[in-house]
């Protein structure tokens, strides 16, 4: 039995698309590497400088204990004693800061890192959570002097510290004196419990990518800003308002203690969240937060520094569309084959398929190199120029290798879209998915498919 010549080439081509499937994963899995190799970079350079911070505190904290003696049955008398601690977090705390940008490389890995200078203000009403009560009617108490603990995630960051109390200087100590938290402390000598407090710190620290700050006070406002224009704000409380432009961004938090535990929880001695993990860089405004929401027990407001055109991000969203681009170019070559005779050989359609799905690899390792656009630009211009030569020739004129090379023009010119848009991402494929439909249909709806099969086989 003789096979029908048309439906023969189908099945070739489907092979060759399952070639290039294969092509375009293994591009694919280079994607990843190069994706996995930038996260090492983060981490080799949070190693070596510092990692995301989080800041929480001032935190009063003053160690206590209590004795008490204690008369047995046969009357002798020894002595118990218990020690405890006392916290008190104040009642207002108002932190201003903002972040310098600077970019460290590991190689041809770009890992963004700040500089950071906060000015906290913290103020408490009264004392009294720091004066002790004798739980035993003949306890006796001895406590120590009260100490101001700041926490920081990583104290390599810390570069100087200035704190002062009614505007006297203290002593900065390390270690935060707390529970686990690390940091830095200061002596508090001479309290008064009826007195109010104002402390004031000056802190510059470096870190990674990711700045957030603990809500530790009744009444805690922060106010950031910085020169980078791509912000992503994560944690558990968005901005009140934010302003975002091409010279920066600047961004204000108010948050009470009705609405966070984080005072408890920091008295209680909780660790601080952990913000490393992957930043969502798909967008220069608010990330998705299941993506880069903190670790821990702690309530946390924080700001990601990303960059919105990752090349790797980038190259692993467009190779998705690698098989629709060459499924797109076969179609055409068919229908070119259709209505006009002119026969093209299975090898030709992989060889055109190659050029396709090369685009894309030409794309990375371009895009490691110079900016996004640039990158895309080249690759794009020296497919679609070798695409035209050799379908002039495979298709029998110049002027249809023009068209051909135009229509693969028009296809990288609608993928950067798809990249760039990435809201309307769906919408917008979907709609030209739908056009390349109505146009095939439109093309060939006079078309004997019948008689075009018997002819072939005749």
């Amino acid at each position: 039995m003789k096979l029908n010549p048309t439906f023969t080439k189908l099945a070739i081509l489907a092979v060759v698309t399952v070639l290039l499937g294969i092509v375009l994963g293994q591009i694919g899995g280079l994607v990843h590497e190069r994706q996995w190799r930038q996260r090492e970079a983060a981490t080799n350079v949070e190693q070596s400088l510092a990692g995301a911070q989080v800041f929480a505190g001032p935190l009063l904290v003053r160690d206590c204990k209590e004795t008490w003696v204690v008369r047995g049955p046969d009357k002798k008398e020894s002595q118990e004693s218990r020690a405890f601690e006392l916290t008190s977090s104040p009642a207002t705390l108002k932190i201003g800061g903002a972040l310098s940008p600077e970019a460290r490389y590991r190689g041809l890995f770009k890992v963004n890192t700040y500089v950071g200078q906060l000015d906290v203000e913290a103020r408490w009403d009264r004392l009294a959570a720091l004066v002790p009560h004798a739980e035993h009617p003949n306890g006796q108490l001895s406590c120590s002097d009260a100490t101001v603990v700041v926490a920081l995630s990583d104290p390599r960051g810390i570069r100087s510290a200035e704190l002062k109390r009614n505007g006297q200087a203290l002593e900065v100590l390390p270690g935060a004196e707390h529970g686990t938290l690390r940091g830095l402390h200061a002596v508090l000598p001479d309290l008064h419990a009826g007195e109010p407090l104002a402390l004031s710190l000056k802190l510059n620290l470096v870190g990674s990518q990711r700045l957030g700050m603990v809500p530790a006070a009744d009444d805690t406002e922060v106010a950031l800003q910085s020169s980078w224009p791509h912000p992503s704000f994560t944690g558990q409380f968005l901005p009140l308002e934010h302003h975002i432009g091409a010279s920066g961004f600047s961004a204000r938090w108010r948050v009470s203690s009705l609405a966070s535990t984080a005072v408890a929880d920091l008295q209680a001695g909780h660790a601080l969240p952990d913000l490393s993990g992957d930043v969502d860089s798909s967008s220069s405004g608010y990330a998705a937060e299941p993506r880069s929401a903190p670790k821990g027990g702690l309530d946390v407001l924080a700001v990601s520094l990303i960059d919105p055109v990752n090349p790797y991000v980038m190259a692993d969203r467009a190779i998705k569309y690698g098989l629709m681009f060459v499924a797109l170019t076969f179609v055409t070559v068919g229908l070119t084959e259709l209505l006009t005779g002119r026969r093209v050989h299975p090898v030709q359609y992989l060889l055109v398929g190659l050029a396709i799905s090369l685009f894309f690899l030409l794309l990375l390792s371009l895009s490691e190199h110079m900016d996004f656009l640039k990158a895309y630009l080249v690759a794009a211009a020296a497919a679609a120029a070798v695409l035209t030569q050799y379908a002039a020739a495979m298709l029998g004129g110049w002027l249809r290798g023009l068209a051909f090379g135009g229509g693969i023009a028009l296809l990288y010119g609608a993928l950067y879209v798809l990249l760039r848009q990435e809201q309307t991402a769906l919408v917008i494929g979907a709609v030209l998915l739908f056009a390349v439909l109505a146009a095939i249909m439109t093309l060939t709806r006079k078309l004997d498919w019948y008689r075009l099969g018997a002819a072939e086989q005749a």
